[in-house]
């Protein structure tokens, strides 16, 4: 352990003043975390005043979130934080000139994951505004996840430039990477348990103590800072691997012409000491700002780091492979209303499809890389006329986004559930159909929420995602109260 950063730390005593960059879906609920804290003073939330999101500064110094999505517990937080003069958020980065710890929840995404270069730009930023600022004695968390051999590369290079200061002598350096999920963020921050890594004995001390006090259920797992990037990174890697492996089984499941649903129900009833056989849900595609490039930091973390890598000559990582899978499932659902609207007798081109759904992740505002977007590009590309709806996104760039569920519905020859709001569960099939206006729209289901049955009685002519028993079901038509009802097959079927 450094003696001198030792002695830098001992001098400062307990943390008592904290300051977070990046007021966003981590950020926010960290901050109001630190700052509920006893044994904390105050904490800053850092937020740039521009046009994007500069209004943040104001919602949140009055109490209010800036995250729309349901977040049990988060905007009372804040309320009380705020009313008790705890926490405050500013565009004035100088005040880190005043605080003991500061950490940094900054997205970190990839422009081209191909090339495998990372946008850290904002990233760089947030470093060169802490650097700056930071007092000898102080510490730096990286919580943005981030390639492996970041925190004691680039970061460090970074803030040591600004500051003028060595890390590991002058400043404490760690990362602590943030495992939360949009519509749970307060609970998963205090129950989960937390990766610390400094790049020294008394940097990892150091980011333990701060963290320790804001945890309820959850235990502190010290390490260094390049395994515990390399545990963010792998944890959401293999997440997308389970993903993807479900979505590839609901591909298998469609051509074979069974129930994905069933086949999960048995492979998870086999239980027992020893056996493992998880497996999740399949969907129209795997959003967020997660899940969608962790996988690519992975890859890159060991062509920069690796000394030999022993693996199968030619073969491509099944973890790149599981990837490209999920990113695959917004085009399986266009292909899927494809064909819904030919057995309806309907062309793509020209055809109103409404959009259920742009949030990546039900119930939640979070757009962040959402499949939806994709599903929509296909769609306009095809000349169909797509009219989105979403219960929490208020609006997106370059797209209408409907509040009012009816309007959206109006007209529609298709309709494709693209993420699992709740409200999108009740939805009535003699409603839609008759906005719809069609004898025979079409539904597909891309989270299955809905019940085939239900619409197929109806005259809908039903696709789901893994519904390979009821993708190719004969076409109802209706008859009026008190007369049966009539199959229509349609070539295919006949």
């Amino acid at each position: 352990m450094n003696d001198r950063l030792q002695k830098l730390i001992e001098a400062r005593g307990p943390i008592r003043k904290v300051g977070v960059i990046g007021m966003g879906y981590v950020g926010i609920p960290s901050a109001v975390l630190f700052a509920d804290c006893p044994t904390i003073d105050i904490v800053y939330g850092f937020q740039r005043d521009s046009p994007s999101s500069g209004h943040k500064i104001a919602m949140l110094n009055r109490g209010e979130s800036p995250l729309k999505g349901e977040e049990p517990g988060l905007e009372p937080l804040i309320k009380k934080v705020v009313s008790a003069g705890k926490f405050r958020c500013t565009p004035d980065y100088s005040l880190i000139s005043e605080l003991d710890a500061v950490t940094l929840a900054i997205q970190t995404p990839f422009k081209d994951p191909k090339d495998l270069v990372p946008d850290f730009g904002p990233l760089v930023e947030g470093l060169n505004m802490a650097g700056r600022y930071i007092r000898p004695g102080a510490l730096v968390v990286l919580e943005s996840t981030i390639t492996p051999g970041t925190t004691a590369g680039m970061a460090r290079e970074v803030l040591e430039k600004a500051s003028g200061m060595k890390a590991g002598e002058d400043f404490a350096l760690a990362h602590a990477p943030e495992r939360v999920m949009v519509g749970r963020l307060l609970r998963n921050i205090q129950e989960h348990d937390r990766i610390v890594g400094g790049i020294d004995a008394a940097s990892t001390k150091r980011a333990c103590d701060l963290y320790a006090p804001i945890l309820t259920k959850g235990r502190i797992i010290p390490m260094t800072a390049t395994a515990a990037e390399v545990t963010k990174t792998a944890e959401n890697t293999f997440r997308d691997l389970q993903i993807a492996a479900a979505n590839e089984l609901a591909l298998y499941c469609e051509a074979m012409g069974i129930n994905f649903y069933s086949v999960r129900t048995g492979i998870d009833s086999l239980k027992g000491e020893g056996i493992t056989r998880a497996i999740l849900y399949p969907g129209a595609g795997v959003g967020g700002h997660c899940l969608t490039k962790d996988t690519y930091h992975l890859e890159r973390g060991v062509r920069i780091l690796n000394g030999r890598l022993d693996y199968p000559e030619g073969e491509k990582s099944i973890f790149v492979l599981a990837r490209n899978v999920n990113d695959f499932m917004p085009r399986h659902m266009y292909n899927l209303t494809l064909s819904a609207l030919a057995r309806a007798g309907r062309s793509i081109k020209g055809a109103n499809v409404t959009v259920l759904g742009w949030a990546f992740l039900g119930n939640s505002d979070d757009a962040r890389n959402t499949p939806s977007e994709i599903y929509y590009d296909l769609l306009v590309k095809a000349g169909a006329s797509p009219t989105v709806h979403d219960c929490y996104v208020d609006r997106y760039p370059g797209v209408d986004i409907r509040h009012d569920l009816d309007a959206a519905l109006l007209g529609a020859d298709a309709v494709a559930v693209m993420t699992g709001h709740d409200r999108y569960r009740s939805l009535d099939a003699a409603r839609v159909k008759e906005l719809s206006g069609r004898a025979h729209p079409a539904i597909i289901d891309g989270r299955n929420v809905i019940d085939p049955e239900a619409f197929i009685r109806q005259g809908f002519v039903y696709s789901g995602i893994g519904r390979g028993d009821r993708n190719s079901h004969p076409i109802v038509t209706p008859e009026p109260e008190g007369h049966a009802t009539q199959e229509v097959h349609t070539a295919q079927h006949a």
